[in-house]
């Protein structure tokens, strides 16, 4: 499996068999590019411009979004309800946590998560390999925050997403906040990276990739 980092919350994941998954594609105005990428799946965590921008997407691709559970192009594929805020929703409104199951892998693609998960979702989203989790606050969860999830969780590879950079202007914090509080880093230098479920690490190691 690769997966490549676009920028905010959105990652291309291909399969070994060639099928190409991106994860809420963003309106450019956000200050990422969106690469022109044909795809076969698309999953949309919340109606944000910054999430839901699958105009900009090549190709007809299957678009999850909400509580599904379905299966596609032999891949599993499984929508959590969440909030996207601390106050049931109140605030920001609705966040789904998407579950995959590909090549062997379970990825979890939290979103917009905007509060600690329970024991009962950290049941329902179950073993997770590959985690993808938002550490910007504000609008999320923050960085200590973000780091009592990935206890919870415990995957095998933490991503973090929903963070500063030069890119955006949005009044989030940059990553390394959130990695001043963790000392199992591996700072990538390049945005993508190919892992399968022998090449795994044994134990819980954060992908900091860098924006191309």
């Amino acid at each position: 499996m690769k997966i490549k980092w676009l920028g905010h919350s959105s990652f291309l994941i291909e399969s070994e068999k060639g099928i190409k998954i991106i994860t809420d594609p963003f309106d450019e105005t956000l200050g990422y590019k969106l690469s022109r990428i044909k795809v076969n799946i698309v999953t949309v965590s919340h109606e944000h411009f910054d999430h839901n921008y699958v105009r900009g997407v090549k190709g007809r691709p299957v678009v999850f979004k909400g509580l599904v559970n379905r299966e596609s192009h032999k891949m599993e594929f499984r929508g959590i309800s969440s909030y996207h805020d601390s106050v049931c929703g109140t605030q920001r409104g609705s966040n789904t946590i998407f579950v995959i199951k590909a090549d062997g892998l379970n990825l979890c693609h939290l979103g917009d998560l905007g509060h600690i998960l329970n024991s009962d979702k950290l049941t329902e989203i179950g073993d997770v390999d590959i985690l993808f989790i938002p550490v910007g606050g504000f609008y999320t969860i923050d960085s200590s925050q973000a780091t009592q999830i990935i206890k919870d969780i415990k995957p095998k590879i933490v991503i973090p997403m929903h963070y500063k950079t030069e890119a955006i202007k949005f009044s989030i914090d940059p990553v390394e906040i959130f990695l001043s509080e963790n000392d199992n880093v591996q700072r990538l230098e390049s945005n993508e990276f190919d892992i399968t479920e022998d090449t795994l690490p044994k134990n819980t190691q954060i992908y900091v990739l860098k924006y191309e």
